[in-house]
Formats: structure tokens, C-alpha cells, sequence
């Protein structure tokens, strides 16, 4: 027990702090390995992150076209519906006096060209 309460000597205090510089060089090492992986984990976070947003910004702009789009042939359909269809008033709509006035003019062509060659 006496030997216990002894000071440690030269050669004890020698190794004692060889030990505690191995001990700290060994949590250092560790340490820097911990925040190297806690690293590497928030840059892999960070990359799905961005991944994630360009991946909803391409979905929101891709929704955004296929709502302009439809916007477009709902456009489309109702000029075309303006100019085939017959309005309230049931009178002929435009676009229908138009194809009829072509196939009249065809008809008159071809009449006068049989006459012409017959």
C-alpha cells in the first residue's frame, strides 16, 4: 500500500505520458473520423436534397406545360366549335358556308372543264 502512495518515478512518468499522448493521438483519430463521416453524410443529404428540389421543380414545370397545353386545345376547340357549329340563332356558322362555297367552286370548275374537252 506504501508503494501505491509512492510518487511515480522518472521512467513511470515517462510511459504515463507516452500513454496519454497515445490516448489523445487515438480520440483525435477517431474524432476526425466522426466529423469526416458526418461529412460525407450531410454532403450525400445535401445532394438528395438538391436532387429532391430539381426533381419538383421538373415535375411543377412539366404540370405547368401540360396545364398550358390543355389550356391551348380548350382554346383550339372552342374557336373550331365557333366556326363549324351553329350558334343559338341555328344560322349557318362560317366555317360550314365556307367548305360548301369551295365544293360549289370545284363543282362549276369541273362542269366547265367537261364542257370545255367534251
Amino acid at each position: 500500500m506504501a508503494d501505491e502512495r509512492a510518487p511515480l518515478t522518472d521512467e513511470e512518468r515517462a510511459e504515463l505520458e507516452a500513454l496519454r499522448a497515445e490516448k489523445a493521438a487515438f480520440e483525435a483519430r477517431e474524432r476526425a473520423e466522426r466529423e469526416r463521416a458526418e461529412l460525407e453524410a450531410l454532403r450525400e443529404e445535401r445532394a438528395r436534397s438538391s436532387e429532391q428540389a430539381a426533381r419538383a421543380r421538373s415535375r411543377e414545370r412539366r404540370t405547368q406545360e401540360l396545364r398550358e397545353e390543355d389550356q391551348r386545345i380548350r382554346e383550339a376547340r372552342e374557336r373550331g366549335a365557333r366556326l363549324m357549329e351553329p350558334g343559338d340563332d341555328l344560322r349557318m356558322p362560317t366555317g360550314q358556308k365556307i367548305v360548301l362555297a369551295v365544293i360549289a367552286g370545284l363543282v362549276v370548275l369541273v362542269v366547265i372543264i367537261s364542257k370545255l374537252l367534251g
